[in-house]
């Protein structure tokens, strides 16, 4: 196989003489329409120029449903419903009865959570495992600590008054659909917003399930709208003059268009944007951890995530061991079935995108980077990669500086604290970072000088809807989750 260096030793051919038997996760116990309607005022209804899209399985490009596809008259229906529904119903009502209906939505989608897993994997590639374990509890999550929020909020903001901003327009991506649906509905619900929300075009699924148990929760009309559609849908949103605050996490490219056309408007705006998260490795890491938890920031999670940890500093102390480890634990990793749950790596979310990860590992080879990737077989059918490492890089190296969104990890050594935190900060992005060490106050002395929105220590990836997220520079401003997360739905 081209450009593919295989380890010798014994310790691979006995892992690649092991195979798990299959192991998939039933697709018997969920519901999914034919095709599905927006959700505007409380109702699913057809929309207006009666055009449809399809919204395919990535690992095995059969079609899952039709999506209707919103133009600006729909959004203009699922903005004024909002609107009223703001004026006559929500803003008035205590704050203890929202967060009853808060609650009431955490509690079913808990209930439907199995239900949620699969269809999330089945629409988006990630793993069963991913979303069973992670995504959908989350999600809940978010429900229930925003529902606790609902009647205190004179507590979050002692001596201030918040009020809510009126209309909340949000546009969400499509590597944590149902996560990011739940990150903004939760906050704007509580603080006394209505909502109306577009989900990306690739992963429409969860957002509308999410629509149905809305509407069994008894949850007022209008009070949460769920559109779908791609570039121009969204648009609508951004550009509606009813519409008080946008939310947006998506692409840095998308994220400047927004802030051109908000500017001026008096629109509350908060984005969260790329990213190319570095994680740095000391000489006193532990190394076997360290390891693991480059493969969960990086790996696991097909690279889908803004935060993945794309970047990899090792001091050069112990840069051959964990090299070899990094590629000893690559030659492990299952690429297959989503569904499965021994798989390790699923799909990539769509063609685009895989022919995008595949022409930034070309950018790599020709740019002189040693080029590794892992000889595990993959399917045949759908959007697939291998876990890739890219040796030897340097700053200047676009697979250093420019998010790829894929299985693709780079990386570099370093001998000081002062030069790692040189190089860590000299990208346009900050979102996020990881440092692996067994000193607190190395810890401590490198959190507080990476210009990173969230710093994980000796771990990687995990989140919880108590803690703040966010990012600097081209990775966005404003902070979701938290009591910042409160921060961007009200007027104080």
């Amino acid at each position: 196989m081209a450009g593919v260096q295989k380890k010798e030793g014994p310790r691979l051919d006995f892992f690649s003489d092991w195979k798990y038997s299959p192991a998939p996760e039933s697709k018997d116990h969920i519901r999914l329409n034919k095709r599905y309607e927006l959700f505007i005022n409380g109702k699913f209804v057809k929309p207006t120029k009666g055009k449809y899209f399809s919204t395919i399985n990535p690992a095995t490009e059969e079609k899952l449903a039709e999506v209707a596809n919103a133009d600006e008259k729909d959004v203009d229906l699922a903005v004024n419903a909002a609107k009223n529904a703001s004026e006559k119903i929500w803003k008035k009502m205590s704050g203890k009865e929202r967060g009853k209906y808060i609650y009431r939505i955490a509690r079913m989608l808990q209930e439907r959570a199995r239900e949620f897993a699969v269809i999330e994997t089945m629409d988006g590639g990630k793993t069963i495992r991913e979303s069973r374990d992670v995504d959908v509890p989350l999600a809940a999550n978010h429900f229930f600590y925003y529902a606790g929020w609902a009647d205190k909020l004179n507590y979050a903001f002692p001596n201030r008054n918040p009020q809510p901003l009126g209309v909340a327009g949000q546009i969400i991506p499509w590597n944590f659909p149902l996560l990011m649906a739940a990150w903004k509905i939760a906050p704007a619900l509580a603080t006394g917003n209505t909502v109306v929300l577009k989900s990306a075009e690739t992963t429409p699924l969860t957002s509308l399930k999410l629509a149905e148990i809305i509407q069994e929760s008894g949850l007022p009309d209008g009070v949460v709208n769920i559109i779908t559609g791609a570039g121009l849908t969204g648009a609508a949103i951004v550009n509606h003059p009813l519409v008080n605050k946008v939310a947006f996490t998506g692409s840095t490219e998308v994220g400047r268009i927004i802030q051109r056309a908000t500017a001026g408007t008096g629109k509350k705006v908060t984005l969260e944007l790329g990213g190319k998260a570095a994680n740095i490795i000391f000489e006193d890491a532990p190394i076997d951890q360290a390891v693991e938890g480059i493969i969960n920031g990086i790996f696991f999670n097909q690279g889908h995530v803004c935060c993945a940890g794309s970047r990899l500093f090792v001091q050069e102390g112990v840069a051959d061991l964990v090299i070899r480890k990094l590629k000893d634990r690559m030659e492990t990793l299952i690429v297959g079935d989503p569904l499965d749950k021994n798989t390790d790596i699923g799909a990539i979310n769509s063609k685009e995108q895989l022919q995008t990860i595949s022409k930034y590992i070309e950018i790599g080879k020709t740019g002189g980077a040693d080029f590794y990737q892992s000889s595990c077989p993959i399917p045949k059918k759908g959007f697939f990669m291998r876990p890739t490492l890219f040796l030897n890089v340097s700053q200047s190296h676009r697979i250093v500086t420019e998010e790829i969104f894929g299985p693709v990890l780079a990386v570099q050594t370093f001998r000081t604290i002062e030069e790692v935190i040189e190089k860590a900060n000299n990208i346009p992005y900050g979102l996020s970072a990881g440092v692996w060490t067994d000193k607190g106050s190395k810890i401590f002395n490198i959190t507080g000088k990476l210009r990173a929105g969230i710093v994980w220590a000796n771990t990687y990836n995990k989140f919880d809807p108590t803690s703040p997220f966010g990012g600097y520079k081209e990775s966005g401003f404003g902070r979701e989750g938290g009591l910042h997360g409160l921060l961007a739905y009200v007027n104080l």
